[in-house]
């Protein structure tokens, strides 16, 4: 009989999507994590170094800089770089969302109160009303409202002059944005995941903002376990501190580290009790699959939606999960990091996993 799980895969600790303890406004001051310079963002050299290029271009023409596209998986930044940019540029930011701009005058009263220069950031532009969108076009073009008065054979359009502005936007499906409105972003720019030492640096960073004390194996085991994800890595430190403070006399060392996030129930590679349930329902109920998305769903008492845009991106993105036409299929590699000896469609055990193991 399978076994169901209360999953709350919104208050995941290794989830990269924002949570509200991820929120400024701490009492602490812990919200002042983000960096505020271009100098101080750790990691995106390639987009770090055009970005450059194009913040300084801009400043010698004096102009505000062109329309920007960040895109890439959550947690990576994409907010924190459009404050850089504007901070850079010395400009006004003016923060929305796409779900946020319900009607066409939402957007036009937004545009009309922007100053010469200003920085308007819209996250999840790709969410944004079809009606709303074409409001942005002559806007981002020609830095102009284009408004129709009236109803019939009187309606007639004026054109209303916008101050320039720099419009950001961020996606995290960029392949959701229609062509017009990509088209129209003069610098796109993808965020890629971090590397185990570029989050060492951003953990040991976040540590002394915060007044942690934390040795460089405490930072690189919460590093190893962040999933390529600042947001998180920030997350797990947060949390680790509290076992510090109780357990280690507010020191985070290599092993206090290790044995916080093993009682988090996160394993070395960042996977949490949910990515284990998903993996180790596939191999034992379902011979490894192919099993389908709406019954593995229904094994671990999970909505099918939810498995496919929360959990299998990261387990396909370090190989342990394959979609194939048939369904889902548990990698070899999943096999041994569970310690599970991999049988192979024909019945045959991988003699290397059964002595390792």
């Amino acid at each position: 009989m399978a076994e169901f799980f209360e999953t709350d895969y919104e208050n995941r600790i290794v989830s990269s999507s924002f949570a509200p303890e991820d929120s400024a406004g701490n009492a602490d001051n812990e919200n002042n994590l983000r960096p505020k310079t271009l100098s101080e963002y750790v990691g995106q050299e390639v987009a770090k170094s055009n970005l450059s290029v194009y913040l300084e271009a801009a400043k010698l023409r004096g102009e505000p800089m062109d329309h920007v596209l960040l895109y890439g998986p959550p947690g990576l930044g994409k907010t924190t770089l459009a404050n850089i940019i504007a901070n850079e540029m010395g400009a006004g930011f003016r923060v929305t969302s796409g779900p946020a701009i319900e009607k066409p005058g939402d957007l036009a009263a937004l545009l009309s109160s922007l100053n010469e220069g200003d920085v308007l950031f819209i996250d999840e532009i790709h969410r944004l009303n079809r009606a709303v969108e074409e409001i942005l076009y002559p806007a981002m073009e020609d830095f102009a409202l284009d408004i129709i008065i009236g109803t019939g054979p009187a309606a007639r359009s004026i054109r209303l002059p916008l101050e320039k502005f720099t419009l950001i936007g961020a996606t995290t499906r960029s392949g959701q944005l229609s062509a017009p409105l990509r088209d129209r972003f003069g610098v796109l720019l993808r965020l890629e995941m971090y590397t185990p030492e570029e989050l060492c640096r951003i953990v040991e960073r976040s540590a002394g903002i915060l007044g942690i004390e934390i040795e460089h194996g405490g930072a690189m085991e919460i590093a190893r376990r962040s999933r390529g994800t600042p947001r998180i890595a920030n997350r797990l430190l947060k949390r680790v501190r509290d076992f510090a403070q109780v357990l280690s006399h507010g020191v985070i060392t290599e092993d206090l580290a290790a044995d916080a996030l093993s009682r988090l129930e996160i394993d070395a590679l960042g996977l949490d009790r949910i990515d284990r349930l998903i993996l180790t329902s596939i191999i034992q109920n379902f011979s490894g699959g192919p099993v389908g998305l709406e019954t593995l769903g229904a094994t671990i008492g999970e909505e099918s939606i939810t498995l496919e845009d929360v959990y299998e991106p990261y387990l396909m993105q370090i190989g342990f999960l394959n979609r194939t036409p048939r369904g889902r299929c548990a990698t070899k590699n999943a096999y041994d990091h569970l310690g599970i000896p991999f049988t192979d469609k024909k019945g045959n055990l991988n003699q290397m996993t059964l002595e390792e193991n």
